[in-house]
């Protein structure tokens, strides 16, 4: 282990995470993160909410990783030779290792062609600083995507008094969080001020620069922001006939090895191949990150992981209605039990699963994860 050399590539929350779980087990030997983002490692989470809020957020993003000593190249890498186990960066320089941990990411996904004008997103920090300019002049703005970014992002419209529509071709959150819940935070949103509308196709760009969308009937609506929030694209440009990159990203299995020996991969850029537990997956959210970064160190220095490569723990605020989620999603058809009230906007809703699990969620009402957890875990007859 001392002697070991490991490569994280990405400076993101589960490459950082990779890190410190690295030190955290005893690893001695050199340690070196290549990462291309300018502002070095931060927190993402916050973006779509305090940092499109409050100026002063921005300042407590940032993920050091001080007294780890870490090596951090800012330089993108470029290429992969898994043959010879090496990486090169943008600025020519080629990295050798002995174990290789992908963590790359994910960029948004863009509606408008390369050279359209107009159309804004949200991913990174300057991605926000923009986005929080804009919204101090807009006098309506257009949110594609009813997930969890673009309800997050139509909230802050809607906090500071503009006009907004969602589009997408499901309900808000309906993909993730099933019909029950998405039914009530639909409500509750249009109620906040936002409008939701569901689409009977995708939508395209109108105008150069972007100025609104024309739907699947014809209609253009207009609005002086566009954000697109529909999704992410795997950041594996990089590993170009490597064999390790497809349209879903770098393939993982439980021990968050890919298909070439000696390689890893944890966060936004992976997917979970498929096994007797179910289909290939993708899972891009925060609390997966950690938990396949953890991962990921374990299996680089040939330790057997502490725990699963996900976590199936989620949280967001649509509309001043804070949500959390612990458990296997969607949640199919009504809560198995209910505790409080939906409708008055605070509620403990909880779904049996066949396995003995529940998935449980916290709708408005204050509730520490640790107590969802417990919730959600199968109930032991002795």
């Amino acid at each position: 282990m001392t002697s070991r050399s490991v490569l994280v590539v990405g400076e993101s929350l589960a490459g950082t995470t990779a890190a410190r779980e690295l030190r955290a087990l005893g690893h001695a030997g050199p340690v070196t993160i290549i990462g291309a983002e300018r502002h070095g490692a931060y927190s993402r989470p916050p973006l779509s909410k305090a940092v499109l809020k409050d100026p002063g957020a921005d300042v407590a993003l940032a993920q050091g990783l001080d007294g780890l000593d870490v090596d951090i190249v800012h330089s993108a890498a470029t290429a992969a030779d898994t043959s010879r186990r090496t990486v090169t960066t943008a600025d020519g320089r080629e990295f050798r290792y002995d174990a290789l941990i992908i963590a790359t990411g994910a960029e948004a996904r863009r509606l408008a062609a390369p050279g359209r004008r107009g159309e804004l997103v949200l991913r990174t920090l300057d991605d926000a600083r923009l986005l929080r300019s804009r919204l101090h002049s807009a006098a309506s703005a257009i949110v594609i995507g009813a997930g969890f970014l673009g309800m997050e992002v139509a909230s802050a419209c809607a906090a500071r008094g503009i006009p907004v529509t969602v589009l997408d071709v499901d309900r808000p959150l309906e993909r993730i969080l099933g019909g029950y819940v998405s039914a009530a935070i639909t409500a509750h949103a249009e109620a906040y001020g936002i409008r939701c509308t569901q689409t009977s196709g995708f939508v395209t760009p109108a105008g150069n620069p972007m100025h609104g969308v024309t739907l699947p009937d014809g209609t253009e609506l207009t609005a002086d922001l566009v954000v697109t929030c529909a999704g992410e694209t795997p950041c594996t440009n990089w590993l170009a006939g490597t064999g390790l990159d497809d349209p879903l990203g770098v393939g993982i299995d439980h021990t968050c090895a890919t298909v070439v020996p000696g390689v890893f991969a944890a966060g936004d850029v992976t997917y979970l191949r498929a096994d007797d537990t179910g289909p290939d997956r993708r899972a891009p959210f925060w609390s997966n990150a950690v938990a396949q970064g953890k991962v990921a160190a374990a299996s680089a220095l040939g330790l057997p992981p502490a725990g699963p490569p996900y976590d199936d723990y989620f949280w967001t605020e649509v509309a001043g209605l804070a949500l959390k989620v612990v458990g296997a999603l969607p949640p199919i058809g009504e809560p198995t039990t209910v505790e409080g009230s939906v409708e008055n906007g605070r509620a403990l809703l909880t779904w049996k699963d066949p396995d003995g699990r529940s998935t449980v969620v916290a709708y408005g009402m204050r509730k520490p994860v640790s107590a969802l957890r417990a919730l959600a875990e199968p109930v032991t007859m002795t």
